[in-house]
């Protein structure tokens, strides 16, 4: 099990962002995924921004976020791009 501490890419304010909606190790990030996690911190007010969803996406890969293929980050940009302008639109 490695701890959200543990990951490559996360900080401690990730960390405490991540437990907060209960999300504490490599396998809870694995199993909400992080199109999913990004979208709930989004919903609860955290001011989280794409480099997090990036920097979640390769802390389950075990990648440095700057290793995730321009693809790859447009994909997950095109995930949560309805939650971003749904949350811009308060």
């Amino acid at each position: 099990m490695h701890r959200i501490a543990d990951l490559k890419n996360l900080g401690p304010k990730s960390q405490s962002w991540l437990n907060a909606i209960g999300v504490h190790d490599r396998t809870d990030l694995q199993t909400v995924g992080p199109v999913a996690a990004y979208t709930i911190l989004k919903q609860h007010g955290y001011p989280v921004s794409l480099n997090l969803l990036y920097a979640m996406q390769a802390a389950v890969l075990n990648i440095h976020w700057t290793a995730l293929p321009e693809r790859q980050k447009a994909q997950l940009k095109n995930s949560v791009a309805p939650v971003a302008k749904k949350s811009d639109q308060r």
